[in-house]
């Protein structure tokens, strides 16, 4: 009698190994698609390897859920969560390492508080962006014309938010205000009453004593859309 429930019980476990391995695949397969979702569009190449799960964890389920855990940041090495909507509910965290190879840009010299960029402060360079600041730069382009906010020393990577636009717009100057409506376009003068960079609002005091707002343009206009 004792044999038979010991052979029961071998039995039962060899049918219940593929069932678990298959529970724990579709786990992964869930948190590998929800990391692919995430990351396309990353500027670089991106290299996703998915962890393993302990084998004897998971229940059956039949609707899996993938999510960030809160103040996750899906770079390097972290955890995407996978949770069961059902017949069982249960959560578990999948190891994931994410590398993202492309280019990032540096400073080529110590640049100052305030000073205008160049492309001779800059250089180019190539690695994991995993490993370099939320808001690293990856194109010259988006920095060259710009002023910085802080001080950096040679080397060190670009942030966007280390970056002021250039002002097109002075306090006290002269500008031209546009009006822009439905088949018509009407334009005026007035003086700046503060500083604006490109897309940014203005305010502007006309000649007749009104005060109004409109976005800066490029060319050192605002417009005002009706």
């Amino acid at each position: 009698m004792h044999a038979r429930l010991l052979f029961f019980a071998f039995l039962l476990l060899l049918i219940g190994r593929p069932l678990i391995a298959a529970e724990n695949d579709a786990a992964l397969d869930t948190a590998e698609r929800f990391v692919r979702q995430q990351t396309q569009g990353i500027p670089g190449k991106t290299t996703i390897t998915m962890g393993k799960l302990d084998t004897l964890r998971l229940p059956p389920c039949s609707a899996h859920e993938a999510f960030a855990p809160p103040g996750t940041r899906l770079s390097g090495r972290t955890h995407v969560g996978v949770r069961c909507l059902g017949p069982n509910i249960w959560s578990a965290l999948v190891p994931v390492q994410i590398v993202t190879t492309g280019s990032y840009v540096t400073t080529v010299r110590p640049l100052g508080a305030g000073q205008l960029i160049q492309a001779s402060d800059l250089v180019t360079m190539t690695g994991d962006l995993s490993n370099q600041p939320t808001g690293v730069i990856t194109d010259p382009a988006n920095a060259i014309g710009k002023t910085l906010r802080n001080s950096l020393g040679a080397g060190q990577p670009l942030r966007s938010d280390q970056l002021l636009a250039p002002l097109v717009i002075h306090q006290g100057q002269s500008v031209r205000v546009i009006s822009k409506g439905n088949g018509f376009a009407v334009s005026g003068e007035g003086k700046a009453l503060n500083n604006a960079a490109e897309g940014q609002i203005a305010q502007i005091r006309m000649n007749s004593g009104q005060t109004v707002s409109g976005v800066a343009k490029s060319d050192g206009s605002i417009e005002i859309a009706f």
